[in-house]
């Protein structure tokens, strides 16, 4: 009976190259006898190889698709522990290592990072927009030497312990011979050369701390909490790379009169019994500055004026939200004779000297009450 090599691997018949190699990779990982010292473990992990050396080989994965087994004797293929060597010595290589080996020396110069940088604006200024003059502190180039890192007059020397590559390479034994496994240079760092002579600003870093100061432009319309992306003016990477972006964070501080929602505004404005119960005409303040603010007459509490396009403009696009206005009639607590007298003609002339409780004809609690009572 043939082998069942895409069992082994547990991939579809159908299975792409990539999707081997991920397989492969995962069963070596957990097989390989430097983790599994199991010897079922071994036999496994020898039957996983070979399956991938079979299935990663064109004209012997056709054989298995039609049937046959090209490492059985006269099947076509020859066994991949032959006296050729291993033939998927490289992917297993590249399974427990992550094809470490080969990349060669690094680049001294490395991609700064970004930089985040809070402030607090005012709601007017977040609603019409504002510049801000910020200072700041950030690594910059090195003005000594430029970036490189070396003193005046002196360049970097190649690293004698890995002779420039970057990396070093360790030989141990394992049941398949030899093995060799690829390290970066603990003593370049992976950069194939050695600073001998340091700038004695930067200390061989390519770059220095300093205070600057740059401009940035709030939009219009922007909210609290959102980010201000200024390419190119966050820190300058190792070797005096190029720098990362400057991200700027606006906070909005509390209004002493509005809240924000969205692009709409509200307030409160309290209004006396009087006023609200004849109608007024009154200043009211926005952000456009004083407006008149008509109150109808009869305004009850908890209603709500509505002046249009007096909130804060769109971020994106044209146009402004609104500004809403919450109306808290306030009742007077303390009265004098005269007043309390008015306010009792002023009951009488109503009908209201004993307000009864009303419910509708039907409807909750005290409709189902007084059906209950009613004599007809």
């Amino acid at each position: 009976m043939a082998t069942d090599y895409y069992g082994l691997l547990g991939v579809d018949r159908s299975a792409s190259d990539a999707e081997l190699k991920k397989a492969y990779r995962k069963l070596a990982r957990e097989l390989h006898p430097d983790v599994n010292p199991d010897p079922e473990a071994q036999e496994r992990f020898k039957q996983v190889t070979a399956a991938y050396e079979v299935l990663s080989d064109p004209q012997k994965r056709q054989v298995v698709d039609l049937g046959g087994d090209p490492l059985a004797p006269g099947g076509g293929g020859g066994s991949p522990f032959g006296a050729g060597g291993f033939a998927g010595f490289g992917d297993i290589m590249d399974a427990f290592f992550g094809g470490a080996g080969g990349r060669g020396p690094r680049s001294r110069v490395q991609q700064g990072s970004d930089a985040l940088l809070r402030i607090e604006a005012e709601l007017d200024e977040m609603a019409f927009g504002t510049t801000r003059e910020l200072t700041l502190e950030t690594a910059v180039r090195c003005g000594t030497c430029d970036g490189a890192g070396t003193a005046p007059g002196t360049l970097p020397t190649t690293c004698e312990t890995c002779r420039g590559r970057g990396e070093v390479q360790q030989v141990q034994r394992s049941f398949l011979g030899q093995v060799m496994t690829t390290r970066t240079c603990p003593r370049c760092v992976g950069t194939g050369t050695v600073i001998e002579h340091p700038c004695h600003e930067c200390h061989g870093d390519g770059r220095v701390r300093a205070r600057r100061t740059l401009t940035v432009k709030i939009p219009s319309g922007i909210e609290d909490g959102m980010r201000i992306r200024l390419a190119g003016e966050g820190e300058v990477g190792p070797g005096g790379g190029p720098p990362g972006d400057l991200y700027v964070e606006v906070h909005e501080v509390p209004h002493p009169v509005f809240t924000r929602d969205g692009d709409d505004l509200h307030c409160t404005l309290t209004l006396p019994m009087t006023a609200a119960a004849l109608g007024t005409s009154l200043p009211l303040a926005t952000l456009d500055g004083e407006e008149q603010l008509d109150v109808p007459a009869g305004t009850q509490s908890g209603e709500v004026l509505t002046l249009r396009a007096r909130g804060v403009p769109h971020l994106r696009g044209t146009g402004r939200g609104d500004l809403h206005v919450h109306l808290e009639v306030k009742v007077p607590t303390k009265l004098d004779e005269e007043q309390v007298a008015l306010l009792r003609q002023l009951a009488e002339l109503r009908g209201e000297e004993r307000p009864g409780m009303t419910a509708k004809a039907g409807g909750g609690l005290f409709g189902r009450i007084r059906e209950a009572f009613d004599p007809r």
